[in-house]
């Protein structure tokens, strides 16, 4: 059964909130991250935009639809959504009501749960049942049987039942694949392209082929999100511009502010600012201790829409 199962709820003139964040059973890990379930009863439409992190997302929707916007494609407006790694940001927005459960997986384990090559999908957000895939259960029907559960214990351990046995029928992701993404999470982006190669006994172009293939991005790509997703954890934990990337292995101040305004859509300054933008509901980063997400409150959504055209 998951374990640590953490719910939270609360309310104010704004409406009511509850999210739960539990950790899949340890059969299913590293390849299954977390799940966290959310249940919104706000006063007014929200947008949230969502910066790129190492890691596929699963959107289990419970009926109430989410508009995705992403630079350079049309709105997607699904109940339920999948997104592999991308290096582009987004933003969701929803009339206010919104639940079901989010859940985060590996690339390589989207991978093997779908059999769909994730370069397909890269930089794309698609309905999971579009996805050519051979799962003996539509996501659609899944979606409605957690959101018929009572709790989120249940719906969570249902969905441990589920993962192990998609996993056990799934498409076999490379092992080699899978100890690359793992040293690049290790070192946080920063292991050169070709020194990884020689660590799993590949050609570069070879690894490039695979990582595309089992990943959704080349390692260079995957390297940069991962270097990215450091920089703003440290930055979120309060370092300095010019300490954090060093540490993150950027050239200077400079290339740390152009990645980040090129996959976030904002400077450093303006997200760290932005984060602190009291909106009223406290709904979690999807990584546990890493700044992810901005809510845009009203009076600041134009600002970043027209910075990168997300709105």
């Amino acid at each position: 059964m998951t374990s640590a199962l953490r719910v939270r709820s609360g309310q104010g003139v704004w409406g009511s909130w509850e999210t739960a964040v539990g950790t899949p059973h340890p059969r299913l890990r590293p390849g299954v991250i977390s799940y966290r379930g959310i249940r919104l009863a706000l006063d007014r439409p929200r947008r949230r935009l969502e910066a790129p992190i190492g890691a596929a997302t699963l959107l289990l929707g419970f009926g109430e639809p989410v508009r995705i916007t992403r630079h350079g494609r049309p709105a997607d407006t699904l109940v339920s959504v999948y997104c592999g790694p991308t290096t582009t940001p987004a933003v969701g927005e929803h009339s206010g009501r919104l639940a079901g459960i989010e859940v985060l997986l590996m690339p390589w384990a989207a991978f093997s749960l779908f059999g769909t090559p994730q370069y397909e999908l890269a930089n794309r957000t698609v309905d999971p049942d579009d996805l050519p895939h051979a799962l003996p259960t539509r996501i659609g029907e899944l979606a409605a049987a957690l959101a018929a559960l009572p709790t989120w214990a249940e719906r969570f351990g249902l969905l441990d039942d589920v993962f192990a046995r998609w996993s056990g029928a799934g498409t076999p992701c490379s092992a080699r694949v899978v100890r690359a993404w793992t040293e690049l999470m290790r070192t946080g982006g920063s292991m050169p392209v070709g020194r990884l190669a020689d660590e799993v006994g590949w050609s570069v172009r070879h690894l490039e082929n695979r990582f595309r293939e089992q990943i959704g991005l080349g390692p260079k790509a995957a390297a940069r999100v991962l270097r990215l997703q450091r920089a703003r954890r440290l930055l979120a934990a309060g370092r300095g511009q010019a300490e954090t990337a060093a540490a993150c292995g950027f050239y200077d101040q400079a290339h740390l502010s152009g990645e980040f305004k090129a996959m976030t859509g904002c400077t450093p300054r303006e997200f760290t600012a932005a984060r602190g933008v009291p909106v009223g509901t406290p709904v979690p980063d999807r990584l546990t201790g890493e700044a992810t997400s901005l809510v845009l409150a009203s009076g600041r959504s134009a600002h970043f829409s027209k910075t990168r055209d997300l709105g």
